[in-house]
């Protein structure tokens, strides 16, 4: 999910973007900060699952697109981000939606490094290291702002839970097929679709299929650690 943070930059009204102000880190940002200005904390610099050995201070805002499916243990690595939150100051997360995104299969065909999937909320799920975003905000000693399915441009006509080997693989052989001709990519999405493929719609600009969450560290709390 290559430039997502751009992509959802790109949809923001003022009431989130006015949340960027001050100093910031985006975390696991490769080439695309959600603010040029911003620190970036990625690879390079270390593991962020444990975050806080690399990092000593605190932020006005942390933001961290579509990374924390790629940490060990999501609870434990939010409580890490949190801690560099500084009081008064915002953490805000996006996530892929397990039901758009990974259509029922883990590990995900489209990113195999994912080791959770998110949702919202539901009492079961197909996914066997399902994560219920609202059990994992109420972890937190913050104050939720908002929980939000983004599912902008998505076109749910080519939605398909679970699929073939067969779908897998033309799956692979349509991503290629669009890369090379981008102006016929929705008529290629869509033959894939009709022959059983199962679709990556935020491989395409504009289409979404994440969980925006948005948390805020209360201003009388106590210094981290």
């Amino acid at each position: 999910m290559s430039y997502e943070a751009s992509k959802t930059r790109a949809i923001w009204g003022p009431d989130v973007m006015t949340l960027l102000t001050g100093q910031g880190l985006d975390i696991g940002c490769g080439p695309d900060p959600i603010l040029p200005t911003v620190d970036r904390f990625d690879l390079e610099q270390g593991d962020a699952n444990t975050i806080t050995r690399y990092v000593h201070k605190q932020y006005d805002f942390v933001f961290s697109s579509h990374t924390l499916e790629h940490m060990v243990d999501p609870y434990a690595a939010l409580e890490e981000w949190f801690a560099l939150v500084k009081p008064g100051g915002h953490l805000i997360v996006l996530v892929p939606d397990e039901d758009l995104y990974e259509q029922g299969h883990f590990p995900s065909i489209f990113n195999t490094d994912h080791k959770s999937t998110f949702t919202i909320h539901k009492s079961q799920s197909w996914s066997p290291r399902s994560v219920n975003v609202t059990d994992l905000v109420r972890s937190l000693p913050a104050e939720a702002v908002s929980v939000t399915l983004q599912d902008h441009g998505y076109d749910r006509r080519l939605y398909r839970h679970g699929s073939t080997a067969w779908g897998r693989w033309l799956w692979r052989v349509a991503r290629r097929v669009a890369r090379r001709f981008p102006a016929a990519e929705e008529i290629v999405l869509r033959i894939a679709y009709r022959c059983g493929a199962v679709i990556d719609q935020t491989s395409s600009d504009g289409r979404f299929a994440q969980i925006q969450v948005i948390v805020r560290r209360p201003a009388s709390s106590p210094p981290a650690g």
